[in-house]
């Protein structure tokens, strides 16, 4: 089992059997406007960090940011397996790079 495997079932244990003053219990307490907030935020201070080009904060947020994630997945009931065969998937996929649509800014 990896980090995140670990981690997903630390949660889905969180919430079957919550535990005093524990912040994924608190979290499934208020819900998914909550986690969905977390998980913004999360995402922001990511951006920012890679912006700032602090490789060692970058690392810090995208932890937070998985973690959050992983609380919205277990909200959801999407086991890590269904995002890894979605991730298999994709790989399997070759030359789908999007084409984006062309404007002519000068119109």
């Amino acid at each position: 089992m990896n980090a995140f495997e670990q981690l997903y079932q630390t949660i889905l244990a969180r919430r079957e059997q919550p535990q005093e003053g524990s912040y994924t219990c608190y979290l499934f307490e208020q819900g998914l406007d909550k986690i969905l907030k977390k998980c913004g935020e999360e995402c922001a201070e990511t951006i920012i960090a890679a912006k700032n080009g602090n490789r060692r904060e970058v690392v810090l947020e995208l932890s937070d940011l998985a973690f959050h994630a992983a609380v919205l997945m277990a909200q959801m009931e999407i086991p890590p397996e269904e995002v890894a065969m979605e991730l298999e998937r994709r790989a399997q996929k070759t030359g789908n790079l999007k084409r984006f649509h062309q404007t002519d800014k000068n119109s």
